[in-house]
């Protein structure tokens, strides 16, 4: 079943930049999914798409039932309640400690103080930083941090966890340490969406591989038969 879908996707900027066209796709409820391609190629547009950061000039996007293009500004919270974000920059709050980064998640959807302790203490298990936290983001390492960054993204159960490039700026061992904890979270049932350069970890996961090339989907790789030796090939 379905939980993204995507038809006749058009994206134009103000600019007259046309950065998606044409573009159909389907991701079902669970499924890991890498998004590749070249600089430019259109992973950030089309991943901003899909959490309302940009709208598509034409086409629709469907995300869990909601159609995210006609969703008014005023309404776009529920949306944002359905998924979470990691980016490469992590973006903390650098004043507050690990747990306090964590539990601003559920007190900005106004959560119950006494059901945001066991949840965020559930989910720094799950991200291996228990132990911290009560530590602030400069006590942590890039890899911790991100970590963080992901515990915050999911405190809340989101059905689809979309990743921009969250090992851009972690070493080859870090990225693969956080390769983990992201397919720990998908293994729970969590539909994830990963845009990355970084070929190497694509190559290792084999999981299913979106390819694109100038605004378009180049091919689908479906689990297990992404191999990036042959992409030369294919363009």
């Amino acid at each position: 079943m379905s939980l993204i879908k995507m038809s006749h996707i058009k994206k134009v900027y103000k600019t007259g930049v046309t950065a998606i066209y044409d573009l159909d796709l389907e991701i079902d409820k669970g499924e890991f999914v890498f998004i590749i391609g070249s600089t430019g190629c259109g992973k950030s547009t089309l991943i901003k798409m899909l959490y309302r950061e940009e709208k598509p000039t034409s086409g629709t996007i469907l995300v869990g039932g909601l159609n995210v293009g006609k969703i008014k500004n005023s309404k776009v919270y529920k949306l944002r309640r359905k998924l979470g974000v990691v980016f490469q920059d992590y973006k903390l709050l650098q004043k507050s400690t690990v747990y306090e980064n964590v539990a601003f998640a559920l007190e900005v959807l106004g959560t119950p103080k006494s059901e945001i302790y066991p949840k965020v203490v559930k989910v720094l298990e799950l991200v291996g930083l228990k132990h911290k936290a009560n530590n602030y983001p400069h006590q942590l390492s890039g890899g911790e941090q991100q970590r963080v960054a992901i515990a915050r993204a999911i405190v809340n159960g989101p059905k689809l966890l979309i990743c921009d490039e969250p090992t851009g700026n972690l070493d080859e061992v870090t990225s693969m340490e956080i390769m983990k904890v992201l397919e720990a979270v998908n293994a729970m049932g969590t539909t994830i969406i990963m845009v990355t350069h970084d070929t190497e970890i694509v190559n290792k996961l084999k999981k299913k591989t979106i390819l694109l090339d100038s605004g378009r989907i180049l091919k689908i790789f479906e689990k297990g038969t992404y191999n990036h030796e042959n992409i030369k090939n294919i363009k």
